[in-house]
């Protein structure tokens, strides 16, 4: 009976001490959402956007912006339904940068106002030194070119207390993306992407995609693979993580009204957590088991958490996963790739040619010339000495929706 009671004791008292453990990260955690909603980032100074004014509202939707970083034609103060239903159809859209990802997020921005065909607000995260740079060449860009977006610079900004150990996690600040719907607060919805993203189609074809969740759906990614054979999380991942091979989080699509009003299931207690009160246990209970950071998180997450996830077929996060151990993804076969992800650094270096060719070939692109010859034709070529890889056989996917978006600008 003794050595009963001296166990049950013993239970008793772990249980404890795990529940403190828990509620002493949610007391941590909440305290960096204040630093968040206070605008504040390390060392004390108050974020960009604070000065900024808010806009007026559309029906579920509202940004902060400041005027002087918006190089667009927009016209202050408006106030004509004219006005409105630009900011209701206004797509938007968040990068992070730091590093040297200046000229890679640029050419992100370029692809999507390229094709775009209704408005389309961006929300630049950068490191400090990167704001002039971000600013000075987007205000350089031509008017008519000006007109079809705005955008907002922010800072990298983190939780006080944990800032370095989340902004060395996986690469530097990729893990801003979590904190997004923490800081842009009258955001309703947001597309997340990586700098490394190029889109071969309307921004705002993604955009719809918000129309299709149900009503518990409130994040949409694509599959990380999808040949089990090939796959990593499946294979190698030593934490739970989403369906059978996982999810990627290089585009991200949210409701972050649903996200920020949801409480998640989670392993760390029986008792569901709101977002910002979930991250900071769940890095300190998974950060010895993970190897992508930030999507290894959102893994976690939606593996307890199925329900919430809105899964979009792997044309809108084409990697070279997709191709360089031979064609696997069905759908980009059937209608083309229409959002290209260039991860592994293939834009930089010689390893898939093909999707260098994309990068350069919109790099080179003059906005003003004609679409066809200046872009389209350059890249064909381009394509043809990329055959010898299992990439560049895909040259076709490659070309066939950037074909009709440029149909559909010149028809404009």
């Amino acid at each position: 009976m003794r050595c009963y009671l001296h166990t049950f004791f013993l239970c008793t008292v772990f249980t404890f001490l795990s529940l403190l453990y828990v509620f002493s990260q949610l007391a941590s955690t909440l305290d960096g959402r204040d630093e968040l909603s206070a605008g504040v980032i390390p060392g004390g100074r108050r974020s960009s956007h604070d000065s900024g004014h808010l806009l007026r509202k559309t029906p579920g939707l509202a940004g902060l912006r400041s005027p002087a970083e918006e190089p667009s034609s927009e016209k202050p103060g408006s106030d004509s339904k004219e006005h409105g239903d630009e900011e209701a159809h206004t797509s938007h859209v968040a990068v992070v940068a730091c590093g040297p990802r200046l000229e890679e997020t640029l050419n992100m921005v370029k692809s999507a106002v390229l094709f775009s065909k209704k408005p389309v607000h961006f929300y630049i995260f950068a490191e400090d030194e990167l704001h002039d740079s971000f600013r000075d060449a987007l205000i350089t860009w031509p008017r008519e070119v000006k007109a079809k977006f705005t955008f907002t610079i922010y800072p990298i900004t983190f939780p006080k207390e944990n800032a370095n150990e989340w902004k060395k996690l996986f690469k530097p600040c990729a893990s801003q993306r979590l904190f997004l719907p923490l800081i842009l607060k009258e955001v309703d919805s947001l597309l997340y992407v990586d700098t490394d993203i190029l889109f071969l189609q309307p921004v705002e074809d993604i955009w719809a995609l918000l129309s299709l969740f149900d009503s518990s759906q409130l994040a949409a990614m694509a599959p990380e693979h999808e040949e089990p054979r090939i796959g990593w999380y499946n294979r190698f991942a030593r934490h739970p993580y989403y369906g059978k091979t996982g999810v990627n989080s290089g585009v991200m699509l949210m409701n972050m009204t649903r996200l920020r009003g949801k409480y998640f299931k989670n392993d760390m207690t029986a008792v569901a957590l709101k977002w910002e009160e979930m991250l900071m246990p769940l890095l300190q209970k998974y950060k010895l088991n993970i190897t992508w950071g930030d999507q290894d998180l959102l893994n976690i997450i939606f593996h307890h958490n199925p329900e919430s996830l809105y899964v979009f077929p792997c044309q809108w996060n084409y990697r070279p996963d997709h191709c360089m151990y031979g064609s696997n993804c069905a759908q980009a076969e059937r209608e083309g790739v229409f959002i290209l992800h260039g991860n592994r650094g293939v834009y930089h270096n010689d390893k898939q040619p093909a999707f260098q060719a994309v990068y350069k070939t919109i790099q080179k692109y003059q906005f003003g010339e004609n679409l066809e010859t200046s872009l389209l034709k350059p890249l064909e070529a381009a394509l043809q000495s990329a055959t010898h890889t299992y990439c560049g056989r895909a040259g076709p996917l490659l070309t066939k929706r950037l074909k009709e978006s440029i149909r559909s600008v010149q028809q404009r």
